[in-house]
């Protein structure tokens, strides 16, 4: 079996020793990801725009391995406040579509008190 490592750039993969995204065939497991903008770096305040972000993130390295939201078979969310779960739903919604993976939510401490959301999944490649 070929495993695969796909990295996003992020300047955390280098400090700690991961990478966003581990491709060993039928599956690709992506780390937790939390809302910092991939693109400038920033961390949007609501959690609303960290779940946004994270979403954007996953959807590139699902991509990336050749697969894709409808595929998650499984999905965990880690968010600090009980509350800031339930707005997060319709984005959630969205991106699972007819397609709904299996889930779990763990309240929890995140790294940085900034972090609002994290989440991770697990998809099957396409065949």
């Amino acid at each position: 079996m070929t495993i695969t490592r796909i990295k996003s750039g992020a300047p955390w993969e280098a400090l700690v020793g991961y990478c966003r995204a581990v491709v060993a065939p039928p599956f690709v497991f992506v780390s937790g990801t939390v809302g910092r903008n991939p693109d400038t770096g920033e961390m949007p305040a609501d959690v609303e725009g960290q779940c946004a972000n994270a979403l954007t993130i996953i959807g590139r390295a699902l991509e990336a391995a050749g697969t894709d939201f409808a595929r998650v078979v499984r999905v965990t969310y880690y968010l600090p406040n009980r509350a800031d779960f339930e707005p997060c739903w319709p984005q959630l919604r969205a991106a699972f579509g007819e397609h709904p993976p299996a889930s779990t939510v763990i309240f929890a401490d995140l790294l940085d008190p900034a972090m609002k959301i994290e989440i991770e999944v697990t998809a099957a490649l396409k065949s």
